[in-house]
């Protein structure tokens, strides 16, 4: 045993891999640090932002002895693209082949799983598995999509990835360059199409453009936060080309900065000022949970949230008030009402978070956010897991008593209003009634895809998030349809932990048929349709409105009998005592599951 142990020992040693810090680009190398990522300590934290462990992910991974090469094959110009992205950190490629895609779909079966090319049934799901996959892991995948109409298809869920700031890298098929502007078959004009939404568009036309175009698409897609796209001439991808792949380091800046201490002294003086601070989070401030606490401790403030920084705290912590706006707890509006400053983190401010105009201290890295919708008395531009501990550490410490304890009441109050609301009995199953149950039975690491919906908004209102949870929405954009793709990414990007989708009756229809991708790669998402047959949320719209409920009915569908026909697992659920054991059941299943729970679509019944 001890001779096979040594030789595995030694074999493990062959494989060197190269990590990037998706807070501030920079890059463990395992080889120069003489430890393996893997073998790093749990609470082990990048040496020069301080971001987690888990905010790593795998760059490359190569061996280190040498070896005999294997016969050479032709190199072609998609064998260069793809190996460049390849080197930049590219593990999943997700789309549907077709004519005008054959060599850059060949060039990834070449890999031998380097890249991993993930067939779908729409490319509207491959977009919105990227933009999901950016959103969650903070790095970049990929959609590959035919000239002409793979390419329209892509447009929904690549704009939820520009809108959201998630980098995506869009490649494209054209037709061959001679035909350009003649009218093909499935010929549009792609650079224009793509020019609105993207942060980086170009077309490859000759070979000596192969790394330097993928490299500059993969840098503006992480460092401008959007969609890059690339559209590759069918002719071009087949041209025979060999070049030297460009690597990730010295490459890329390092994001890990900050303000000068005299403006952040200003901030604290502001702070310092305040009599009834509150600390503001949105998405751009995920990660920096435990800074977030410390700040607030020392100056005894509490923490509300907009709806996409959920899970960022956790949710039942007493410090945490709830999220603001129309999703928003009784607990935040009441505190929000009374602030005197605000301390915003990473926040774009939407219409739908209705933050009211205060003094405010902002820190963004995104200088576009900086008073965006009202003017900050003190702005802090730059990463926010370097800001935090700055800030923290040069403001005064206040004891707060009063106030924190009055915090702490309000929260109280709207957690047994939430759980009054969770009535077990009654029928049409309640949606908090499912969002309670949801809660106590989901794993405290799961990842949850929302769609958008009645469904999103009975989620944000009443389940309760934990830090160690993850969630992936369609945020600006709101499209439905976003759940189950979010959910098959999330199921790529964590193999390990469990996935579960939230959607509802009308989004789920939207994307259906990939169902069946969950199913060809063995993807154990766990599907919960709140089920109202209805458009409930546009139900809602026309009654606040005035108008009649019209065209908001759905007809009528069994979306377990669907799972089951499918080969997966399909669950009804139709009385309320029949939830939690239907929950457990689908929690437990290895295979893709569909649980189908008839609701109420009524938001609070008289």
């Amino acid at each position: 045993m001890f001779v096979v142990s040594y030789f595995l020992s030694l074999l493990e040693g062959l494989f060197m891999a190269k990590y990037r810090c998706t807070v501030c680009n920079w890059v463990y190398d395992d080889a120069k640090q003489k430890v393996k990522f893997e073998d790093l300590p749990k609470e082990w934290v990048c040496p020069i932002c301080g971001a987690p462990k888990s905010a790593f992910v795998l760059l490359t991974e190569e061996k280190t002895a040498k070896e005999a090469p294997p016969e050479k094959a032709k190199s072609t110009v998609s064998d260069v693209l793809i190996n460049q992205i390849a080197a930049w950190g590219v593990k999943y490629v997700f789309g549907i082949p077709g004519t005008s895609t054959l060599g850059v779909v060949d060039a990834i079966r070449k890999t031998n799983g380097k890249v991993h090319y993930i067939q779908v049934r729409h490319e509207e799901t491959a977009a919105f598995m990227a933009s999901a996959y950016g959103k969650l892991t903070g790095h970049i995948s990929a959609v590959l999509g035919i000239s002409g109409p793979g390419a329209t298809n892509l447009v929904t869920g690549l704009y939820d990835a520009q809108l959201d700031h998630a980098p995506v890298l869009a490649l494209t098929g054209l037709v061959p360059r001679k035909l350009i502007g003649k009218g093909a078959i499935q010929e549009i004009d792609q650079h224009a199409f793509f020019e609105p939404l993207s942060v980086y568009n170009k077309t490859l036309m000759t070979e000596d453009q192969t790394t330097s175009l993928a490299t500059l698409a993969i840098k503006h897609a992480l460092l401008d936060q959007g969609v890059a796209h690339i559209g590759i001439p069918n002719d071009v991808q087949k041209l025979p080309y060999e070049a030297e792949i460009l690597p990730f380091e010295g490459r890329m800046p390092n994001m890990a900065y900050g303000q000068e201490e005299w403006v952040i002294e200003k901030a604290a003086k502001v702070v310092d000022q305040a009599n009834r601070p509150v600390i503001l989070i949105g998405f751009g401030a995920r990660g920096q949970g435990t800074k977030l606490l410390k700040l607030a401790d020392k100056i005894g403030a509490p923490i509300i949230a907009t709806f996409r920084g959920k899970g960022i705290v956790d949710e039942t912590d007493s410090r945490y008030m709830g999220c603001h706006g129309g999703v928003g707890s009784t607990a935040a509006a009441q505190i929000m009402e009374k602030t005197d400053l605000l301390i915003a983190v990473g926040l774009s401010f939407s219409d739908l978070s209705q933050i009211p105009q205060k003094r405010m201290v902002q820190i963004d890295i995104n200088p576009l956010m900086i008073a965006r919708r009202y003017p900050a008395e003190v702005a802090l531009l730059g990463n926010s897991a370097v800001l935090i501990p700055k800030l923290t550490e040069k403001v005064a410490e206040k004891n707060r008593a009063d106030y924190v304890a009055e915090a702490a009441k309000l929260k109280e109050a709207w957690l047994k209003q939430l759980h009054a609301e969770a009535d077990p009995t009654a029928k049409p199953i309640r949606p908090p009634y499912i969002m309670k149950v949801l809660n106590e039975k989901v794993a405290d690491d799961a990842v949850i895809s929302l769609d958008v919906g009645e469904n999103c908004w009975w989620f944000g209102r009443n389940f309760l998030m934990k830090r160690s949870q993850k969630m992936v929405m369609s945020g600006t954009l709101a499209t439905m349809g976003f759940g189950l793709p979010g959910a098959l990414a999330a199921a790529f990007a964590y193999p390990d932990r469990q996935i579960v989708c939230v959607t509802g009756d009308g989004g789920l229809t939207m994307v259906l048929g990939d169902f069946l991708t969950a199913l060809k790669y063995n993807l154990p998402v766990k599907v919960f349709v709140i089920n109202n047959k209805r458009l409930g949320m546009i139900m809602q719209e026309q009654k606040v409105e005035g108008y009649e409920g019209w065209q908001t009915e759905l007809h009528d569908f069994s979306f377990a009998d669907f799972a089951s026909n499918a080969g997966g697992l399909g669950i009804k659920v139709t009385e309320p005592k029949e939830l939690e054991a239907s929950v457990e059941v689908a929690l437990k299943s290895d295979k893709p599951t569909i649980v189908d729970i008839d609701t109420d679509p009524r938001r609070f019944p008289q």
